[in-house]
């Protein structure tokens, strides 16, 4: 079925960041593979999206960006990264510019604004979320880590775990406890820079996939953090998680359903290569029969995706919805990459192939920005349940 989505300008962005990514992520010399063993992106290559336009695309100008609040555009990054095959490296991408960079355009004073904003665009700035600590599994209201305030300073302590781009990051929103009588409502955020006193980094931590996200373990131990680098009113950091959340899901959602559709892709080529029994195992109708699901399903997922991002881009996405997108399209992510998996035999098990670290890396969409339990839950009590 035919897109309707994108314009032209949506077009030569999508070509634009095609190139930047066979230029300084893949290259001759797969550095790509290189960050995935090393467990990390380095530094310069945020500095490099952002002198090619592809960070804080809706930034206004006068702080370095684009001025484009399109969700479009982003939904192009995820897309791309995922064709090409550095999931990894798309995620740090897309947590800079679709789960972080909202909480410093809505919640931020001018002033903060022309602090973090200009570091932001240029990739000189790389941003972070803390809000998951060890034990606390999905409930935000149990929140360990407290802030008490000092005077013209809050002191935070406490530990978070699961940070994406915990090592490289710069700016880390942290998910406090500024009043520990009250349980969402006592919630705060709080940017803690890069070199504060008190502020250190644990492991990175080794996943089942995603080796090229540094995810690491974040310690506070009595880190005094100026009241000026709170973001927005104090205690009501849960409303704005909350509100932050559908754009969170619908990322993930849309990378997961472009994950799928290039699983899909490298498949059709293997099978149409690999012969069995005298002809090519796509021949096999038990093969076209399972290519032919996927393709309905992922056509089916992207078309609801599309739909999601008029909405989100009109104000009008809905928790419901979105939960509904992230829900449905990681678990399909799932089931069609093992099905595509399944269909190269025992080359699909080995790393060589991009089929084998895509299996790796979609299985935490299931888990994190929500489970998929969590998000069900949701859905459920939209419906009066």
């Amino acid at each position: 079925m035919r897109r309707t989505l994108f314009e032209d300008v949506h077009e030569d962005f999508r070509s634009s960041f095609r190139t930047f990514l066979e230029r300084e992520v893949l290259g001759e010399e797969n550095r790509y593979g290189d960050w995935e063993r090393a467990g990390i992106v380095p530094r310069e290559v945020f500095a490099r999206a952002g002198a090619g336009g592809f960070l804080g695309m809706s930034i206004p100008e006068r702080y370095g960006g684009a001025g484009a609040d399109d969700f479009r555009f982003n939904l192009i990054i995820g897309e791309e990264t995922q064709r090409a095959g550095v999931s990894s490296f798309g995620l740090g991408i897309t947590l800079q510019n679709d789960i972080c960079l909202p909480y410093f355009l809505t919640y931020c004073s001018e002033q903060q604004h022309e602090r973090w904003l200009p570091g932001i665009a240029s990739g000189e700035l790389i941003t972070a979320i803390a809000m998951s600590e060890p034990g606390m599994g999905s409930d935000l209201a149990a929140i360990a880590t407290r802030a008490r305030r000092q005077a013209d300073h809050y002191v935070v302590d406490g530990a978070k775990t699961f940070i994406t781009n915990g090592i490289n990051a710069d700016l880390v929103i942290v998910a406090a406890k500024t009043d520990p009588d009250e349980r969402h409502r006592g919630i705060s955020l709080l940017v803690v820079e890069r070199g504060m006193h008190g502020f250190t980094r644990g492991r990175n931590l080794q996943k089942i996939g995603q080796h090229g996200q540094d995810t690491a373990e974040l310690y506070f131990a009595g880190v005094c953090v100026p009241a000026e680098n709170m973001l927005g009113e104090e205690n009501e950091g849960f409303r704005y998680l909350v509100s932050n959340l559908p754009q969170e899901r619908l990322s993930i959602a849309a990378s997961a359903v472009a994950a799928a559709e290039a699983a899909l892709s490298w498949t059709l080529e293997y099978v149409r290569e690999r012969r069995a029994f005298g002809q090519p195992i796509g021949s096999f109708q038990s093969s076209r029969f399972t290519l032919a699901e996927a393709r309905t399903e992922l056509d089916i997922a992207r078309a609801y995706i599309d739909r999601c991002v008029q909405e989100l881009d009109a104000g009008q996405l809905t928790a419901e919805d979105a939960a509904m997108a992230k829900w449905w399209c990681t678990d399909l992510q799932g089931r069609v990459i093992d099905r595509c998996l399944q269909l190269h035999g025992g080359y699909g098990y080995m790393l060589e192939y991009p089929i084998a670290r895509a299996y790796a890396d979609a299985r935490v969409t299931r888990i994190y920005g929500g489970s998929n339990e969590i998000m069900k839950e949701i859905i459920g009590r939209s419906l009066g349940l």
